[in-house]
């Protein structure tokens, strides 16, 4: 990492607030805000992480399902245990994964997933719609009638396509950017309300 990378980041309030209150990291106030703001997780909920590691948004999502939810938390990285969290080690799109999930339903898929960097920025903004439409395409295998979805996608000019996909899918789809984002990023979450199966021009 470079000197000036960490300098921000001690800097960073919500890095620095994740180290004081022991979270796995900056992100999980991300998820927190959009909870806050749009009510995505309610108690019971069974909730579908994707691209967990390292954990953050799955302690958020564990804390507002409650007792009586369930979080599963997918990454192709290992993920450190978690208490109350399933772990299951994969990649989302490939065949295997969809086997161990073995038909369950979820009332919310979360997807964090963010590409391997590579500093061309129309690559990284591609790849990054590439990575919401293959955690869409799980969510329409698991995702319960009426649920959820909240995914990051890097802004440009695929985004507009990607809402159109996505959208007669949902009775409503969002995009926000939480407070948490850094200023200067261009990630952005896609959130959609009231999941259709079949798909509706609505």
């Amino acid at each position: 990492m470079g000197r000036r990378f960490l300098v921000e980041r001690r800097r960073d309030p919500y890095y620095r607030a994740a180290q004081r209150d022991g979270l796995r990291s900056r992100a999980a106030f991300k998820l927190a805000h959009l909870n806050e703001i749009y009510a995505i997780l309610e108690p019971g909920d069974r909730v579908l992480d994707l691209g967990a590691a390292p954990g953050g948004w799955s302690v958020i999502a564990l804390e507002a399902v409650g007792p009586r939810g369930s979080v599963t938390a997918v990454d192709e990285r290992s993920l450190e245990p978690l208490e109350g969290v399933e772990r299951l080690r994969g990649r989302v799109g490939s065949p295997e994964l969809e086997r161990r999930l073995g038909g369950r339903q979820f009332e919310v898929v979360l997807s964090d997933m963010s590409p391997r960097i590579s500093g061309a920025y129309s690559t990284d903004h591609a790849r990054s719609v590439e990575l919401v439409e293959a955690a869409f395409e799980l969510a329409r295998i698991c995702l319960r009638p009426g649920g959820r979805f909240v995914a990051k996608v890097f802004d440009g000019d695929l985004v507009k396509g990607l809402d159109g996909r996505l959208a007669p899918y949902f009775e409503e789809l969002r995009r926000t950017k939480p407070p948490a984002s850094r200023e200067r990023s261009s990630e952005l979450y896609l959130l959609g309300f009231g999941f259709r199966p079949g798909g509706s021009p609505g």
